[in-house]
């Protein structure tokens, strides 16, 4: 048996110039979370994390909860907490068997003043917020409610030596922006409810890019943490560009080159083959009908069609999902289908994210 990633969130700091949601803290408030579990197991541990913290973390209390059991969590045998700026913390194995699927509540009563949460901005879940010590309390009512996951950045679980792990390594088209919230229709959920053995989970981050810093550290510098730091993974599934071609457009930043994101996902491909895992690349959304100041300009396009191409026809990758062809318009190919269309013209609907999960070949993945 080995402990791995039954479910993952990405993390980013609250301190980054390009903010897509208001960042937050919390002092004498319980912050209870929905977590959607990819895979399952006997046993689980709650990962912790305080990596972008200026100052301690506090946690007094804390519980889990799943399909009406509920239970402490302690941190090597003591339910008070304190994490260091900078760092993570693991909790000591809860005897809660949870499957694939599972909504697993967490609820964190964090004393003091926390500073400026590191937290996931946009995951499609809603966070429950409500004044003093209400971990094991069954409802909240009147608490606060926001998008966001704060303070947690995955769930371990038990499972058997062979298990097969795979992760969705990208941008909001994974995080699951456009999505209905709560409702677990991100492109990544409607993959998972597709597999009979093994399980994806989710490393998305909505405005992340491949080569540059903001929304969160670039792809290539966040690979070894959020990828292969995960036991047994055996793929990972990539989808980036949209914000490398996009985002300068908003910031003032230089443009991006179609030929510096060819070789961004040329690094981004030796670094996984160097660790054995088999790497699938999506290929780069439409967005010509970006709703947001500066993101859909003709430069940027022209990029998406270039880098696309080389998608489609380089052996770099071990397989393509062309999550493009999927959920385009066939009319104006730049464009999202407007059947699929969140509203946005950039994000993908969950008939969207249901059409890129689709285009996902589940024999290259083997699960």
């Amino acid at each position: 048996m080995i402990w791995t990633a039954g479910f993952r969130t990405a993390v980013i700091s609250p301190y980054e110039q390009i903010q897509l949601s208001e960042p937050r803290g919390f002092a004498d408030q319980t912050v209870r979370q929905v977590l959607h579990m990819a895979g399952g197991g006997e046993r689980l541990r709650v990962r912790l994390t305080n990596r972008y913290g200026r100052g301690p973390l506090t946690v007094g209390a804390a519980t889990v909860a799943a399909e009406h059991r509920q239970a402490a969590l302690t941190f090597d045998g003591a339910e008070r907490l304190t994490v260091a700026p900078g760092e993570e913390a693991v909790s000591d194995p809860v005897d809660l068997p949870v499957g694939p699927g599972t909504d697993l509540i967490l609820s964190l009563y964090l004393l003091g003043e926390t500073g400026l949460a590191t937290y996931s901005h946009k995951p499609a879940e809603t966070a429950h917020i409500v004044g003093g010590n209400h971990v094991t309390s069954v409802e909240l009512p009147e608490a606060e409610q926001v998008e966001g996951r704060f303070f947690v950045s995955g769930i371990d679980v038990l499972t058997p030596d062979d298990t097969a792990i795979a992760v969705a390594f990208g941008d909001s088209w994974f995080e699951g922006v456009g999505s209905t919230i709560g409702a677990n229709n991100r492109s990544v959920d409607f993959l998972n409810r597709r597999f009979k053995r093994g399980w994806v989970v989710n490393q998305g981050i909505a405005g992340n890019r491949l080569l540059r810093d903001e929304v969160g550290e670039h792809a290539l510098a966040r690979f070894d943490r959020d990828v292969l730091s995960i036991p047994g993974v055996t793929h990972v599934l990539v989808h980036f560009g949209i914000n490398d071609l996009g985002l300068p457009g908003m910031s003032g930043e230089p443009p991006v080159t179609a030929d510096a994101l060819i070789e961004g996902f040329g690094a981004l491909a030796q670094r996984a083959h160097g660790a054995g895992l088999k790497i699938l690349a999506a290929t780069i959304g439409p967005f010509a009908g970006a709703v947001y100041p500066g993101v859909s300009s003709p430069e940027g396009l022209a990029a998406r069609r270039e880098v696309n191409d080389w998608i489609r026809t380089t052996d770099t990758f071990d397989d393509v999902f062309d999550v493009a062809r999927a959920v385009e318009n066939p009319e104006a190919p730049d464009y999202i289908h407007p059947d699929l269309d969140a509203g946005d013209g950039m994000h993908l609907n969950d008939k969207g994210a249901q059409a890129m999960a689709e285009a996902v070949n589940l024999e290259t993945l083997g699960l």
